[in-house]
């Protein structure tokens, strides 16, 4: 089987370890993420001829496209699966089908401000002020806790906000599960909140005794020789000890690793390119036209070496006719740093221009004229992933294995992701646009009265000629006009 040399070689060192795997095509983009309880073993099998022979076109096509590996090892086979999503998730690769659908893992969730606050089971995890326990790789783990806080702290199940009388007449949670029954006063509110805080601090780890107590009733569940209660009690125990322990590790997940990584690629950054000190924040530019029209220009920025949204911008090219990359980053760099000169605002510990040393030499020219020509700025050409520095030093190949050059092509990849979506969402509004002004008869008003009714040009195609010409000032022919010029939206 044909396998690109630098893959080769990274296949031989690969460690005999749990964790998850990416795997880049010749872009440097991450097209793939999985997660392997032997990275040795599971990446190896890909490159096999046996594997080229029986597996299925998507799967060829996915080895057939990979150029470049990377790995991130984890403590246990759990870990590994909650990385690979949260990866996915940060990443969205293309030939990740399976979890492409937004699947999350299973949480616990405690809302203290609820009248009659309970425990439940949640998938995504909110900044709003409810006690979050997990993500948790298996559903039993959160519902054996789940199941245990209710009834030792005699918590509700039920889901009405208030409960009340009518509630509590066809319910048996107070005999079956130890309910307390806070909805026909059998215990008062204060009682029942105090019962509640004492369930969070349970779940936080602060009544590591009850654990210890779970245990105890195990170890004499098995010397009574009842080993059916002991099952029971194990499972319990261990789901419990699961809760407390991800709770107190604070979970090494995917973002933490990816973090420690980039803050180590950091300072091999520093180092390799002689800056003054590790670049807290990076600001990345690339462009994306078709075949010289839209032109745009994104910039990602990246906080302490990871990518940060919240400070992206996009640029719609102004001043430069066609196809021309060099021109256009220009305009996009003296666009940013103008307006950061008269907002005050930091500037970044690099610039780093998506292409090689023509972009490179367009972006510091408008440095200079806005006298900012001491910025630490590089290129990063495509090619051999060279950082090009056009200062007198030759360009510089960083090792494949570098965390600086993951640093690099990660915030590359993400501006050329950025600006790509951008350039897309521009054209498919110009080209929604002009299916409606390219039909006769329908100017601005009932251009505006047809989006304003159906929402989209797409829901227009769909309409029935009657649903059109039950609108003023639109007859059958002009509906039928309307159908026929939006065919293929």
């Amino acid at each position: 089987m044909n396998v690109p040399p630098l893959v080769r070689e990274k296949l031989n060192a690969l460690p005999d370890k749990p964790g998850c795997y990416l795997m880049r095509d010749r872009k440097g983009t991450i097209i793939y993420v999985g997660k392997a309880v032997s990275l040795r073993r599971r990446v190896q099998s890909y490159f096999r001829d046996s594997t080229e022979r029986a597996a299925p076109p998507k799967l060829r096509s996915l080895i057939h496209s990979v150029a470049d590996l990377e790995t991130l090892t984890v403590r246990s086979d759990a870990e590994a699966l909650l990385m690979e999503s949260n990866l996915i998730k940060q990443y969205r690769p293309r030939f990740n089908i399976l979890l492409r659908d937004d699947k999350r893992y299973p949480a616990l969730r405690a809302d203290p401000r609820e009248p009659v606050p309970r425990v439940t089971t949640c998938r995504i995890v909110r900044d709003d002020g409810a006690l979050y326990l997990g993500p948790f790789p298996s559903d039993s783990v959160v519902r054996t806790v789940l199941d245990f806080t209710e009834k030792r702290f005699g918590l509700r199940k039920c889901k009405p906000i208030h409960p009340d009388a009518e509630t509590y007449r066809h319910c048996i949670n107070d005999i079956m599960r130890f309910c307390s029954a806070p909805c026909v006063g059998r215990v008062t509110p204060e009682g029942y909140h105090a019962r509640f805080d004492e369930a969070c601090a349970f779940l936080r780890g602060e009544r590591l005794g009850i654990i210890e107590e779970v245990k105890a009733q195990m170890q004499a569940a098995a010397h009574a020789r009842d080993y059916e209660k002991a099952a029971t009690l194990r499972d319990t125990w261990i789901a419990l000890h699961e809760m407390v322990r991800r709770r107190r590790r604070a979970t090494l997940t995917a973002p933490d690793m990816l973090a420690a990584d980039a803050r180590e690629g950091l300072r091999g950054l520093q180092q390799a390119i002689a800056l003054p000190a590790p670049p807290a924040l990076i600001e990345c530019f690339d462009v994306s036209n078709l075949f010289g029209a839209h032109s745009v220009a994104g910039m990602v920025a990246a906080v302490n070496g990871l990518p940060d949204r919240r400070l992206y911008r996009r640029f719609r090219i102004q001043t430069v006719e066609g196809a021309d990359d060099p021109r256009s980053i220009a305009e996009a760099v003296r666009r940013r740093y103008a307006r950061v000169q008269v907002e005050g605002r930091p500037l970044p510990g690099l610039l780093l221009i998506d292409g090689g040393v023509t972009q490179l030499r367009a972006a510091r020219s408008e440095l200079a004229a806005l006298g900012l020509a001491h910025m630490p700025s590089a290129g990063l050409a495509e090619r051999f992933e060279e950082l090009v520095l056009d200062d007198g030093r030759e360009p510089l190949r960083l090792p494949p294995e570098s965390k600086a050059l993951k640093v690099l092509t990660r915030l590359r990849d993400e501006a050329h992701r950025f600006a790509l979506d951008y350039h897309r969402r521009l054209r498919n509004r110009v080209i929604r646009e002009s299916v409606l002004d390219d039909i006769p008869g329908i100017g601005p008003t009932r251009k505006a009265a047809l989006l304003k009714h159906f929402g989209s040009v797409a829901r227009i195609a769909k309409a029935a000629p009657e649903e059109l010409d039950a609108l003023p000032g639109i007859d059958r022919s002009l509906a039928e006009a309307i159908l026929r010029g939006t065919q293929g939206t």
